[in-house]
């Protein structure tokens, strides 16, 4: 399935899609973490203002979050896995910070500025994050899950293996590049069998 597949299936069965696979898992965490970041961005406004911040960013993001966790869960399938993360990258932030930006606005969050680019880039690597984790079966919700604790189990060897995506992937390209496209081990296999 490609990314545009999984993003029309979305908005064609918005019930199954949406709300049926609400991410509980991606609510919690990510409404936990994100009133952590209002709540440090807007600590030198002081106590008030940034408690203020913190509980409209856990709210905003207790309900919002589960919907975005299961666009990320739709796109998990999607090939090539890059598309899929570029797609999330761009739809999930686009969607969550623009209401974001409203819901601080409306109420009047001192650091505003500061708030919204510490979430926004919390967005991007949490969302890159998430895809790979969930690929990976963990961080989703549904048929086939595992629990919170089994998914928290898994969380340190995924941020390894997300840490080593970049490299290795672009090691792999710079080999085959050098290769002209041909695999480098098979001269080895030859040489080996030989």
């Amino acid at each position: 399935m490609e990314a545009s597949d999984a993003l029309r299936q979305l908005f064609a069965h918005p019930y199954e899609s949406l709300i049926a696979k609400w991410n509980w898992k991606s609510s919690l965490f990510s409404s936990t973490l994100r009133a952590m970041i209002f709540l440090c961005a807007n600590l030198t406004a002081g106590w008030r203002a940034a408690t203020g911040a913190m509980l409209a960013e856990f709210l905003y993001r207790g309900i919002s979050a589960g919907f975005y966790g299961a666009i990320t869960q739709a796109l998990r399938e999607a090939e090539p896995a890059w598309v899929a993360a570029v797609t999330a990258i761009v739809v999930v932030p686009l969607l969550s910070h623009s209401i974001e930006l409203t819901i601080h606005v409306l109420r009047g969050t001192p650091k505003i500025i500061t708030s919204v680019i510490a979430s926004a880039c919390f967005t991007i690597v949490s969302t890159l994050f998430n895809v790979y984790a969930m690929r990976r079966g963990a961080l989703v919700v549904g048929k086939d899950s595992d629990t919170v604790r089994g998914d928290l189990k898994r969380v340190p060897m995924l941020i390894c293996g997300f840490v080593a995506a970049g490299p290795v992937a672009l090691w792999k390209w710079m080999v085959q590049a050098n290769t002209g496209g041909r695999s480098a081990i098979a001269p080895l296999e030859r040489r080996q069998n030989s």
